[in-house]
């Protein structure tokens, strides 16, 4: 790691002419934001539903300019470009700002130009996968701490709302912001400089957006950038820690691994059940700090259990005590979608793993359970499944494949797995669910797990993976129902 000085960016939006990609969440979050910061504010979209009018007709109502139906163009007079995390950095839009002279930035950046004196510290967290459970989990332990805290940035809650909000309206500051960041919006977030940040593993993912597996890297480690305390990898993935070491961080700044193993000195692990700290204790060379037992971790699947590592270790780099860390994760209980019991019934266990909408995701779901039936496949995004399919194919008593691209995963079962029974439904509606589980059940025995983890994005057959989720376990109650 190479170490650099303290750096300052004066937000100075009063005045400026302000353009804001995208409509969504963030881009109306940052329009409004930069319009009662006295911006000149235009907000571009290049869709004209329903959807966009109704809040175009909300932000004109504040004096926002909107523009539907062209994306493309850079408004004239344009002097900061705002955007949406989706928005590749190809598109047309940006490419006339970069022709103009223009930055472009995302919401981060702007949130974090906006900090004021004394700001709640960030302690940031991205990955391929485990993101949004890890943040969750160091929320739940900062907050068991005594800390004032949130979970925000990619989680839900728009970062600018937050940080203009703080102190307003009689509530305390923020002592300290858990944050999700997305590759997206780390590439457009040159200035972030975290107290300490995390990234949990790298895998392919949004390569499509990215370019390349190296730039979709790069994006992720900005993370490390300036951190001030810990930078935190996970000693099981080489990329990360290579991340690190390529990092420019303020001086001092530690290297923190987290491993299932036994931990070396500045490591988290596991030793006979318990999670253990090498890190941050007065002598890690022979000493470790008990943190908290497998088991107060829910569900304690192998990569949960590495993200309550990464939590942990991310919470230790702020001071926290290792009773907030075990009463942290005790408190804790996961989101929908993400190894969710759904049901038990004639001896097969039915998880709901929506949530895994990658081959990396899916691995880990699969690596939990002994005896699989597999529901699997959707939008692809350019992934390929021969490395997945080796890893679990031991596991598997069979394959439901569903969606646009199962085509993918059959071609992979064929060539690693050629002797596991595979139903391919050829059909990607809504109503394909139903009969995916019904097909599972059917291959299922007794002590088996019929797992939802389809390694694939669900927009090819529903709005988004909690919707998926949603239609499996209406599928294994009305299976429930009618057999029962």
């Amino acid at each position: 790691m190479t170490t650099h000085g303290p750096t300052g960016n004066p937000a100075g939006f009063a005045g400026q002419h302000i353009t804001v990609a995208g409509l969504g969440v963030s881009g109306i979050s940052a329009a409004r934001a930069l319009a009662g910061l006295g911006a000149r504010v235009t907000v571009v979209d290049g869709g004209d539903g329903d959807k966009q009018r109704a809040a175009a007709r909300e932000l004109t109502a504040q004096g926002i300019t909107v523009r539907l139906g062209d994306g493309d163009t850079l408004p004239e007079g344009t002097e900061l470009v705002v955007t949406s995390p989706g928005w590749k950095p190809d598109s047309p839009l940006f490419a006339a700002a970069a022709a103009a002279g223009v930055d472009v930035v995302g919401d981060v950046e702007i949130a974090w130009r906006l900090r004021g004196p004394g700001a709640a510290a960030w302690l940031a967290v991205t990955g391929t996968n485990g993101k949004t459970t890890t943040v969750r989990m160091l929320a739940s332990i900062l907050a068991a701490e005594g800390l004032r805290t949130l979970a925000v940035g990619n989680i839900g809650t728009p970062i600018i709302d937050v940080v203009l909000g703080q102190g307003k309206d009689g509530e305390p500051p923020y002592d300290v912001l858990a944050v999700e960041l997305s590759s997206y919006q780390l590439h457009w977030a040159p200035s972030l400089r975290a107290h300490s940040g995390a990234v949990l593993n790298l895998a392919p993912d949004h390569l499509d957006w990215h370019g390349s597996m190296q730039a979709y890297a790069a994006d992720k480690g900005r993370i490390y950038e300036g951190n001030t305390v810990a930078c935190v990898y996970n000693a099981a993935d080489k990329a990360t820690e290579d991340l690190v070491r390529e990092a420019d961080v303020e001086e001092g700044c530690r290297a923190i691994g987290f491993t299932l193993g036994t931990p070396g000195p500045s490591q988290l692990g596991v030793v006979d059940g318990i999670l253990v700290d090498r890190a941050f204790v007065e002598n890690r060379q022979q000493q470790a700090q008990e943190l908290a037992e497998v088991s107060d971790v829910t569900p304690p699947a192998p990569h949960n259990i590495a993200n309550a590592l990464a939590a942990a270790a991310l919470a230790r780099a702020f001071g926290v005590r290792p009773t907030a860390v075990r009463d942290g994760l005790r408190a804790f209980h996961p989101d929908a979608h993400r190894i969710q019991h759904v049901a038990e019934l004639d001896g097969v266990t039915y998880i709901d793993d929506s949530k895994a909408t990658n081959t990396h995701a899916a691995e880990a779901s699969l690596a939990a359970y002994e005896h699989i039936v597999w529901i699997a496949g959707g939008l692809a995004k350019g992934a390929t499944f021969d490395e997945l399919v080796q890893k679990s194919a031991a596991r598997l008593r069979g394959v439901v494949l569903i969606g646009a691209d199962r085509a993918l995963i059959a071609e992979a079962l064929a060539r690693h797995a050629p002797d596991v029974p595979v139903v391919d439904l050829d059909r990607t509606d809504t109503g394909a669910m139903p009969e995916a589980v019904r097909e599972a059940t059917r291959l299922a025995r007794p002590g088996d797990t019929v797992l939802l983890a389809p390694a694939c994005a669900s927009m090819d057959m529903f709005v988004n993976y909690n919707k998926r989720g949603e239609a499996f376990a209406e599928a294994v109650g009305e299976l429930t129902a009618r057999d029962h």
